[in-house]
């Protein structure tokens, strides 16, 4: 599949490109491909869904996107900086400058804090005390979680705990945010919040939003929905309603 030409109202640069990426386990006769001959661009910006069945390389997607797994061919490129060649140390700083990662399953340390769990990265990061306490507070109002900063995971929701995982996320301010179904483990009230929250840190921030998801409703929430099947992509479309907001000139409404 060849990228997937931005229409003109789309600005650049490209958040995320994948030139040909194809991504193979094992050897041999065992050898098996998670993705194949992938390609596509995405936007500074834009909210794409991921969407597929279970092993159809949702995940390796995203994993790829963030300079988790390394393409066995092709490139990858993130804010037009190709991945391939760099070290774990650059890589290390592109996603700590650049990337937020949000996991289904939370990865909480459960023996710190909520403002503490937030903080952990960026005092990974060698950042001054004054300087983390003040993007703390800034993140975990993002998230409407500043009344509960002393909080332990073990005492908050699910909901609670999946928006204290994306104030982590966000908390270094990244260009690209890639969320690995963060509603997967919440009832649908919830898994709604949560989607209103990823849409207000797409619209209030510009952050580039990518999600895998399940949930067909969740990706009306965007702008665009990437279909994989056996490692393929083989869908890539505009969301009807954003396409419908854009053509009515009425994006601020559509959030």
């Amino acid at each position: 599949m060849t990228t997937r030409p931005l229409p003109a109202s789309v600005p650049a640069p490209l958040a995320i490109e994948l030139s040909d990426v194809s991504r193979i386990h094992g050897t041999g006769a065992r050898a098996f491909a998670s993705l194949s001959g992938v390609s596509l661009a995405i936007a500074v910006g834009e909210f794409v869904s991921i969407v597929g069945p279970s092993g159809s390389g949702k995940s390796t997607l995203l994993h790829v996107m963030a300079g988790l797994d390394a393409p066995t061919r092709g490139e990858a490129r993130i804010l037009g900086q190709s991945l391939r060649g760099l070290s774990d140390r650059a890589l290390s700083r592109l996603r700590r400058c650049e990337i937020g990662f949000v996991f289904q399953s939370f990865n909480l340390f459960p023996a710190l804090t909520a403002a503490e769990n937030v903080a952990w990265p960026l005092e990974l990061a060698g950042m001054r005390r004054s300087a983390i306490r003040d993007a703390v507070a800034a993140a975990l109002v993002a998230v409407e979680m500043d009344v509960r900063g002393d909080a332990f995971p073990g005492d908050l929701s699910g909901g609670e705990q999946q928006r204290l995982a994306i104030a982590r996320a966000i908390v270094h301010r990244p260009s690209i945010l890639l969320a690995d179904e963060p509603t997967g483990n919440l009832d649908s009230e919830t898994g709604g919040r949560i989607l209103d929250l990823l849409v207000e840190l797409n619209a209030s921030r510009r952050v580039t939003v990518v999600m895998v998801t399940h949930m067909t409703a969740a990706t009306a929430r965007g702008d665009r929905t990437i279909e994989l099947r056996d490692g393929h992509v083989i869908a890539d479309a505009t969301t009807s309603r954003r396409a419908g907001c854009r053509a009515g000139g009425l994006e601020d409404a559509c959030g």
